[in-house]
């Protein structure tokens, strides 16, 4: 009835209603692979904003590096190594389809436990494990148990962990834009600018790069300018994961999917 009546008044008298703020569209910036470059890492860091960090387990530099991204007020991740369809070398800590329950129950509680201040997990490499319904369930289980989110970095197109996260009741994001494939200024420049234009069109959109000096020059200079604009907003993932099924169809348009992961 009030809305009929301002729409009365509206129409009679040429009164306007105020208008409403836009929602900023989100963006969640993760950086992988932290914990082995103490220098590469400190500077990362110092990225403005609430960018979240994902650490490699047993890494020389993850223990100190991730109590001080907590210190600092950044989100901390698990990097958690998983088989890949490629024969890259995975590190200590791997996740692969060779383990029986206990034993991927006992690694996963390790690597978990190799990073202090974890908020969530999401897969380093993990092309083939990714694509596996049991090992999936497993993994849930056990984030479910420590009351930790999943990101699926997505180096799968088949990949069903986050299904099985959504399944499982398990907080989830899927990775939209690798900022860094190519390890040119030009190019992480242009991935940077679909990252902000995929959030404008979904309302959220998950970008992952890497602590290497390309990317992190570009994120010093274009990362300050985006948090400027008024419709985009960085989150840390922890305040973007989805808690129900929400969209499980991933956009293929302008995305990669490197075998090597």
């Amino acid at each position: 009835m009030r809305l009929l009546l301002l729409c009365c008044i509206t129409l009679l008298t040429g009164w306007q209603l105020p208008a409403v703020a836009a929602t900023p569209a989100r963006i969640v910036l993760i950086i992988d692979d932290m914990g082995y470059s103490a220098s590469l890492g400190t500077r990362a860091l110092q990225l403005p904003g609430a960018v979240t960090y994902s650490f490699l387990p047993f890494t020389p530099s993850s223990v100190s590096q991730a109590n001080d991204a907590h210190d600092r007020g950044k989100e901390v991740m698990l990097h958690a190594p998983m088989a890949a369809q490629s024969d890259n070398r995975l590190g200590p800590g791997a996740l692969t389809p060779a383990m029986g329950l206990v034993e991927f129950h006992s690694v996963t509680q390790s690597i978990i436990n190799a990073v202090p201040h974890v908020r969530g997990v999401n897969n380093h490499m993990g092309s083939e494990l990714t694509g596996q319904v049991e090992p999936m369930q497993w993994l849930m289980a056990d984030l479910g148990q420590r009351g930790l989110y999943f990101v699926d970095s997505r180096t799968n197109p088949y990949s069903v962990a986050q299904k099985v996260a959504a399944l499982n009741g398990i907080p989830h994001l899927r990775r939209d834009v690798f900022l860094d494939d190519d390890n040119s200024p030009d190019y992480i420049s242009r991935q940077f600018q679909l990252l902000l234009s995929r959030a404008r069109q979904q309302g959220l959109a998950v970008g992952i790069g890497h602590p290497r000096p390309a990317t992190l020059a570009v994120l010093e200079r274009a990362l300050p300018a985006a948090l400027a604009q008024p419709d985009i907003k960085l989150v840390p993932a922890s305040q973007a994961v989805q808690r129900g099924y929400g969209p499980l169809l991933t956009l293929l348009t302008h995305d990669r999917f490197p075998t090597s992961r």
